[in-house]
């Protein structure tokens, strides 16, 4: 008997030690929050007159999207100085605007600040948390609500030398997500430059169609690795690569809103340099690609396909899960991979990327060990089986 509850007291111990998704690590720059109403502030601050020169603006409003058992909100908040004077931020308060004590929801402190803080304009950036004047500056917050509930409404404060700046309250739920399906066929997928400060999507801010836009903010470069590299054989030949040649299915039923097929294939990157086939363009950085208008303003879009698998023209209707394309390395890409997004534009950086979830997929939580996930956006770093081709 004593045999038996032992062995059990083991397999407990042992089941105990085994990752899930909770698990998985939040995306680098992303803090987690445990009390999602936020604590009272250490200090009452009164409004300062005249007020701070200093503008605190949200270009596009969050919207809470599931992942991995945590809830997150991801966006930017742009700052810029009209004073006279010099600036030096020494942090960012997060306030419950749902609560008319503002409560502090989070704290990023001046050295955070630092990290991830972009300079616009103004000259060299010698330092990150400084604002000279007429300067600006994007500062890249991400938040994971850990078993809590994300405040209906948010406001930012700036905190500088002896004063701060109150940004207007912003929603946390202001888009529609779409459900979508699986936008590849097969297994060992790994969501690739996904939203962390490292990736060059979290911050793809552009100027397209007049206006400073980040199309690529949710964007995700799906890529297969077998023993940590992407290739085996000759990295010049993109047939050498995994990903390269594997079906790109449709994520929804919808109208192609566009598309194209006659772009080659680029050599991939290699440590002799990268040279794309063709000269690169505004129209045609996307290489060949598709986009799917998904309705309510948003379209999904997939680029870089390979030449003369596209399947589909503009106006053709197509049904979620058809096949539509295989990956290919065309346009900006340096190797084979399948660039996603889901965007408000029909053009590849003329647009805001919104949230979208995917219906259903399996997240590998440890080495041999899968989970069923439903309804949710996979992260930077997060590998995906979507089914048999």
């Amino acid at each position: 008997m004593q045999l038996v509850v032992l062995g059990a007291s083991l397999a407990m111990s042992a089941q105990a030690q085994e990752r899930t998704a909770a698990d998985s690590p939040v995306p680098q720059g992303c803090d987690v929050i445990a009390n999602g109403t936020g604590v009272a502030a250490d200090e009452v601050r009164a409004m300062p007159f005249p007020p701070t020169q200093l503008e605190v603006r949200t270009p596009v409003a969050p919207t809470l999207f599931p992942s991995a058992g945590r809830d997150y909100l991801l966006y930017e908040i742009y700052l810029t100085n009209f004073s006279d004077g010099a600036m030096a931020v020494r942090g960012v308060e997060i306030l419950n605007a749902d609560d008319d004590r503002m409560r502090v929801v989070s704290v990023i402190k001046e050295a955070q600040v630092k990290e991830r803080m972009r300079m616009v304009g103004g000259g060299a950036q010698r330092d990150a948390a400084r604002l000279d004047a007429g300067q600006g500056a994007i500062i890249s917050l991400c938040f994971a609500f850990d078993k809590t509930t994300a405040p209906a409404k948010l406001r930012h404060r700036v905190v500088l030398d002896g004063a701060f700046a109150d940004g207007p309250v912003v929603a946390t739920r202001s888009t529609t997500m779409h459900v979508l399906g699986r936008p590849l066929a097969g297994s060992d997928w790994t969501a690739d430059n996904g939203p962390s400060l490292h990736s060059h999507h979290r911050k793809g801010v552009f100027v397209a169609g007049g206006l400073a836009q980040n199309a690529r903010r949710y964007a995700i470069d799906w890529k297969i690795y077998r023993r940590g590299e992407i290739y085996s054989g000759d990295a010049r030949d993109v047939r050498a690569y995994y990903s390269y040649g594997r079906d790109v299915v449709a994520v929804a039923d919808g109208l192609v809103a566009g598309a194209r097929n006659d772009m080659p294939d680029n050599i991939p990157r290699t440590n002799d340099g990268f040279t794309p086939a063709v000269a690169l363009t505004m129209d045609n950085l996307a290489g060949n690609f598709i986009t799917i208008d998904l309705g309510n303003g948003q379209y999904a879009q997939y680029m870089h396909l390979q030449p003369g698998s596209v399947r589909v023209k503009a106006g053709d209707k197509v049904r979620k899960g058809q096949l539509v394309a295989s990956v290919g390395n065309s346009g900006d890409a340096r190797v084979p991979h399948l660039h996603f997004q889901v965007t408000t534009g029909t053009d590849i950086l003329d647009g805001e990327g919104v949230p979208y979830l995917i219906d259903r997929f399996r997240m590998r939580v440890d080495e041999g060990k899968w989970e069923a996930r439903t309804r949710e956006y996979p992260l930077d770093g997060a590998v995906i089986d979507f089914g048999a081709e």
